[in-house]
């Protein structure tokens, strides 16, 4: 088992990482800066994981843009390798605020790699995006798809796998997976764990859970006018424990690998439209979810769905988890969690 440095690791899909590593037996420092987590994720982490698992994770506070956090959490070590999720993630938010998205994601990478290089750590799992495609040319997607990102935050991603690229063929002994997710829903099964941004949510399923537990009025559906089977826009859906998942067979490979730079779609390779998840979302909980179609918001593409097969190929990883269990593990959280962490 190794010892990992997790950044951003209080997050929705950090959280529920750390819980699989844990499980699996790896020691974690955790650096967060919780700007758009809580601590009381990894605490429930922690007691999910068992008894010993508190002895085994280690929380500070940081932000990975500080070179001094980034010593302080490298003092931590050694470590076998690092785990980044830290970023900022709202594609409205980085058309607002671009240069907010160059400083987190792409300035804090770079002081991240910095460290890492520095303290001759060079195994690195890194939280991309399927964003990056932009408007697809055909779906499914495979990873040797056009990179064409229509959006500041889709661009930051894009600009970071450049650079770990370029990191890669300067130096040997790095061994990197860019893994770009593709649409993250759902709870950890028990409803201590689950998603919980602050403000008003910019992604789907935490909509969906707000309307659902009467925290919010209504949904919109951005588009009702999409060339698809009901109108409303189709993606692929995973289940944030198979993510998770993706990210634990990811290192074991890189930890019993050679140098190697690994960029891998994580998706269910299976297309659901917006109407679907409500419908589905629906039966799930046993609540009405009252929905307006709006209007197309820019940026969005009809339908984007994974071609998944270079992770199975590669990883020995697939979704296992259905559409109805994502929708049953979200409203276990929100029900449980009505104000999320709060």
């Amino acid at each position: 088992m190794a010892r990992l440095l997790v950044t951003g690791g209080a997050g929705f899909i950090g959280s529920h990482t750390c819980l699989v590593l844990l499980e699996a037996g790896h020691e974690l420092v955790v650096i967060d800066n919780f700007a758009n987590s809580s601590p009381e994720a990894l605490r429930r982490v922690s007691a999910l994981a068992g008894e010993d698992a508190c002895a085994r994770l280690e929380v500070m506070a940081g932000d990975i843009r500080s070179s001094a956090d980034l010593e302080q959490a490298f003092q931590r070590g050694p470590f076998g390798g690092v785990v980044h999720f830290a970023g900022l993630k709202a594609v409205g938010e980085s058309v607002a605020k671009p240069l907010n998205y160059w400083d987190v994601n792409v300035g804090g990478s770079q002081q991240l790699l910095a460290a890492m290089a520095a303290h001759g750590c060079r195994t690195l799992v890194f939280s991309s995006s399927a964003t990056l495609y932009g408007y697809p040319d055909s779906v499914p997607i495979p990873e040797s798809a056009v990179i064409k990102p229509i959006n500041p935050y889709g661009h930051t991603k894009a600009a970071v796998e450049q650079m770990l690229h370029d990191l890669s063929k300067s130096e040997p002994g790095w061994r990197i997976a860019c893994l770009r997710y593709f649409n993250t829903m759902g709870a950890h099964p028990s409803g201590c764990l689950g998603e919980d941004p602050n403000g008003i949510p910019t992604n789907l399923f935490p909509f969906i859970s707000q309307v659902a537990v009467g925290r919010r009025e209504q949904l919109q559906v951005f588009g009702g006018d999409w060339p698809t089977p009901d109108g409303s826009g189709v993606r692929d859906y995973i289940h944030v424990m198979d993510l998770a998942e993706g990210h634990q067979a990811a290192l074991d490979v890189l930890l019993s690998g050679s140098d190697q730079l690994l960029t891998l779609n994580l998706g269910s390779g299976q297309g659901h439209s917006v109407l679907e998840v409500i419908q589905a979302f629906e039966e799930a909980s046993g609540q009405a979810i009252p929905c307006v179609i709006a209007n197309r918001r820019p940026g969005d593409a009809a339908i984007t769905v994974a071609d998944p097969t270079e992770a199975k190929r590669r990883l020995n990883w697939e979704t296992k988890r259905s559409l109805t269990e994502i929708c049953r593990d979200g409203w276990a959280w929100q029900s449980i969690n009505p104000d999320g962490y709060r």
